[in-house]
């Protein structure tokens, strides 16, 4: 087991850790739902953790550029692409140029945006007054426009704008995601290479995830996903002969949840999920999560609750601060494991 750094306070991280000699790698603090242990170790002790049999469920969604300048009402903005609803309308979010929420835009309104292109924002997203509906308006169709004018989203604790490379991770393969799908981005072709070696088996799914800045409190909304035969049909054969399903990230958790029967099964399916999972709900198709590390009042917490337990969490966290793990999407990871 790797040894780490110093006990110091929860740190945000501002840039990539990348498996190399001379960067740090990432840590990853293993919660063991079983017996209630916490164990640290580092992310490429993976295929030791693992058993053959193992399935790891990964979100094949690619990143894109999707944060827009724009001008509204005289006024800088930043407009953040998050869900596409149906042609070229989609659900957007406002940030000023300190990247805080935007006051509630005016509606109707439009913003200006590069290219002579425009949003025209219709109106509030399921009663949101962070959400907006909008048309966006280009001339050339929207994934090239936005390779051509967009830049990742980004927030105040990342310290700097960077490329677009930087937010994908090894399974990206389908363009629609407003953020990375950020569990899976400590994952390399070497290391998928040796846990595959070892016995683990990998299957997709896809879920464009949208804007994660929610409020407190605030539900989370609807999402694309989808969950090939292939995969319904391995996600089912893991479980009848008694591995474990592991998803990679709260995306893919989602995904399978969306599709399971209350006894586990899973079927293929696509379309748009609007689920919450709750600890009152439970989880029906996984064994284990691999996700990073979230602020205490984000959504994301009820469905760690739901997987890990309340004590187990709490243990983690505690831990995880004392321990001076890096926070958000270039921070470090949590395996929570039955």
């Amino acid at each position: 087991m790797s040894t780490l750094a110093p006990p110091q306070p929860k740190a945000s991280a501002t840039a990539p850790a990348r498996h190399a000699p001379e960067g740090r790698d990432v840590a990853l603090l293993v919660a063991t739902r079983g017996d209630g242990q916490i164990a640290h170790h580092r992310f490429g002790d993976l295929p030791r953790l693992l058993s053959p049999g193992d399935l790891l469920v990964v979100n094949t969604s690619a990143t894109l550029p999707a944060a827009l300048t724009g001008m509204l009402d005289g006024q800088s903005v930043f407009v953040h692409l998050s869900t596409r609803l149906r042609g070229e309308a989609w659900v957007i979010e406002l940030r000023g140029n300190d990247l805080a929420r935007h006051r509630r835009p005016p509606l109707p309104g439009v913003v200006e945006l590069p290219g002579h292109a425009e949003a025209r924002l219709l109106e509030a997203y399921e009663g949101s007054a962070r959400l907006t509906v909008a048309q966006i308006t280009a001339s050339e169709p929207i994934e090239s426009y936005l390779r051509r004018y967009g830049q990742p989203i980004r927030y105040a604790h990342d310290d700097r704008a960077r490329p677009i490379a930087d937010y994908q991770t090894v399974f990206a393969r389908h363009p629609g995601s407003a953020e990375m799908p950020s569990a899976g981005r400590p994952f390399t072709s070497r290391l998928i290479t040796d846990l595959a070696t070892s016995g683990v088996l990998f299957a997709p799914v896809t879920l464009h995830a949208g804007v994660s800045s929610l409020e407190q409190g605030e539900r989370p909304y609807p999402e694309r996903y989808e969950v090939p035969a292939s995969t319904a049909r391995l996600v089912n054969a893991v479980r009848t002969w008694g591995g474990r399903v592991i998803a990679v990230g709260t995306t893919v958790v989602r995904a399978l949840e969306t599709v399971a029967a209350p006894d586990g099964t899973v079927v293929a399916a696509d379309g748009s999920t609007g689920l919450v999972v709750t600890p009152e709900r439970g989880l029906r198709a996984i064994d284990g999560l691999i996700t990073g590390w979230h602020e205490p009042q984000s959504s994301h917490q009820h469905l760690l609750e739901a997987a890990a337990g309340t004590g187990l969490l709490r243990r983690s966290y505690d831990a995880a601060r004392a321990c001076g793990y890096r926070w958000h999407e270039f921070g470090d990871s949590h395996l929570i494991i039955s």
